[in-house]
This record gives C-alpha cells, structure tokens and sequence, in this order.
C-alpha cells in the first residue's frame, strides 16, 4: 500500500510538474546570438534588447573593424565579441542565431549552425540564389533546425487582415491580380551606412540590387495569398537609372507573374520618390488597398471604405516574439507562413527566374 501511494505521489508530480517546468522554460529569456553586424536591420535587435524575451550571449563578426565599431558594443561586455562565428557557438551554445551580414553569408551562417543544432533567422531573402538555398534547406532538415527568413511587412495588421478578408470572408471574390510597390529612394540617398551599402550594391555578395532588395517583399507576400501556389512564367525588367550611384546591379526591378488565374506585378525599387511597402489586391468581387501598415482601404458592393484593423497579437505582432515561440515549439509554421523556409525558397526560385528574364529578355517558365 505504502509504494502504492509513494508512486501515485510521484505520477502526480510529474502530471503537475511537468507543464509547470515547460511554462517556466517558456518564461525565460531566449538565448540568442548574432551572426554578422553590417546589416541596418541590427536596430531591430538593438531597440528590443532591454524587452527581456531574449538575451544576446554572443556576436561573431570576422571584420575586425566591425568588430570593434557597431552598436551591439554600447549595449554588451566586450567578451561577447568574437571573430570566428564557430568559436562563438561552442563557447556560448545560443538557441538562435539571427543573421545580420550580407545575403552571401546566409549559407555560411547554416554550415555553422545546422550541425549544432541550433536554429537561424535570416533577414530577406533567404539567400542569393538557388544554388546557396537548396544547400541551406538540406542542412536544415537534414539536422531539424528551424529555419526562418524575417521580413518587416509580415508584422503589418493591414496584411493579415487583408489574408483574413480574402481566406476566411471571401469578400472580394477569387484573386485575378495583384501588384506590390516595395522600396525607397535608394540606400545612398536614404543615409545607410557604408558597411551596409558595400555589400548591398555588390552583385555577389546581395545577389543583384534592387530586384534582390526589395523584388523579394511582393514575392513573399504572393507566395502566401496564392497559397504556395508557383507561377506558370517569370518575366522580369530590370533597370539602372542611376549608374553613377549603383554601377553595378540594378537599381530598378519590375516582375511579372503568371498564374493560370492571376497576373502579379512585383515592383522593387531604389527610384520611388519616398519610402513605400503597400499593395494592391483585386479580386471578382472589389478590391484591397494595404496602403500602410495600419491603414487600408477596401471596396466591396460598389463602395470603398478606409478600415485600421485591430493590432496584432502576440506572437504574431512581432519578429523577436515569433522567434521565441517558433524556437520553443509554442506555435506551428505551415509552409506557406510568409517565414517559412518552403515559402521563401520559392520567393528564391522566381528571383533567380526573374534575373535570367531580364538577361534574356523573355519569360522563364517554371
């Protein structure tokens, strides 16, 4: 009777205990590195750092002058600081890395990464070519990391109510076409810093110019409206307005999708006049504005109407948020989330398209 009651005691511990161990896991601060600090989009680790969902245990940069010249060393110990990314990962053993070099050192950063079993944000695209995302997608599933790309407009409200009114309230009929306006007035003339703009404007190490920069945001989002859905073609024009500022890659991207229901027009630019991300959504029955990230304009019945959609919710209202519960298993990536690795490759697989397009001047089927 007396082992009896001492293993039904102990059952109910573990019944008790264990969820309590998961929420207190949960509750801890993610245990993040970073990989590359050349990118602009460091802010985005840097303004959320005093939040407490996660803490930085480590920075690998190879450029010594980076190194020792970048916002993270205002804010960490200099011991964190280390040349060799691989160092980095066995000394401090991250549950993440998030990755702020150029497009090229995506690959790189997965090489270290997968094998150690540790999981990777890229900042978009994935990567600069088929070629380096296929290899990065194998050693993802091959050693069971997640593998996630972070763009800014998947935290826009007016995209995901725009997803909800089409998916769920089928309120402008069947999509027939969609046309996405991504960019600004270049990465010179907006002040980015010179670290940023080196590799940005290198046709190797981002994989073109503004095609790759800002083609990839309308293929991402389409990607996910279509439902996973590949074109049927690829064209794509790809400009260089301004030579004397970006001699080498273009500065000017327009992409055309054919699907058997719809046409997509992909606009990436380092020519608009101001900075813009919105899109265009038309269906059967009326049309979506995503004019902003909080502001949309919507015509069903013959009338227009100017809606703000409620804020999101956590995690889905924020990168680092998300990262945390898609790291810890809280939430679950289908593959058409604008962050999952089978979207993203397909936003690569038009981006390759796109470029061969406009080298040889007619559409690319897929």
């Amino acid at each position: 009777m007396r082992i009896r009651k001492i293993f039904s005691t102990v059952v109910l511990l573990l019944l008790v205990g264990v969820p309590f161990l998961l929420s207190a896991q949960s509750q801890k601060p993610l245990r993040l590195a970073v990989a590359g600090v050349s990118h602009a989009h460091l802010h985005e680790v840097i303004v959320r750092m005093d939040r407490g969902d996660f803490e930085v245990v480590g920075v690998a940069e190879p450029d010594e002058q980076l190194r020792m010249n970048n916002p993270l060393r205002k804010k960490l110990d200099a011991s964190l600081f280390y040349a060799d990314l691989g160092e980095m990962l066995d000394k401090v053993k991250p549950e993440v890395v998030v990755v702020y070099g150029s497009i090229y050192d995506h690959l790189s950063v997965v090489e270290a990464c997968a094998p150690r079993g540790i999981d990777v944000m890229v900042e978009e695209p994935l990567a600069v070519n088929m070629e380096h995302a296929n290899r990065m997608a194998d050693l993802a599933r091959k050693n069971n990391i997640k593998l996630l790309t972070n763009y800014e407009t998947t935290w826009y409200n007016t995209n995901y109510e725009a997803y909800r009114l089409i998916k769920q309230d089928d309120a402008i009929g069947k999509i027939n076409r969609i046309e996405v306006y991504d960019g600004h007035e270049g990465p010179i003339e907006i002040g980015c810093g010179k670290e940023f703009t080196d590799w940005l404007t290198d046709p190797k190490l981002n994989g073109e110019g503004a095609v790759i920069d800002f083609g990839c945001y309308g293929l991402n989002l389409t990607a996910w409206l279509m439902n996973g859905e590949k074109p049927k073609s690829v064209y794509a024009v790809l400009k260089q307005f301004k030579p004397d500022k970006y001699p080498k890659v273009d500065d000017d991207a327009t992409i055309i999708l054919e699907y058997p229901s719809a046409v997509v027009q992909v606009m990436g630019s380092w020519n608009w006049p101001k900075g813009r991300k919105d899109m265009h959504i038309y269906g059967s029955k009326g049309y979506i504005y995503q004019d902003t990230p909080t502001s949309m304009r919507i015509y069903i019945n013959r009338k227009e109407e100017t809606v703000q959609p409620s804020p999101l919710k956590a995690p889905y209202n924020d990168s680092f948020y998300y990262l945390k519960a898609a790291v810890r298993n809280e939430i679950e990536i289908a593959p058409t989330d604008l962050s999952a690795l089978e979207n993203n490759l397909t936003v690569v697989q038009i981006l390759d398209a796109a470029i061969k397009s406009a080298k040889s001047g007619k559409p690319v089927h897929l």
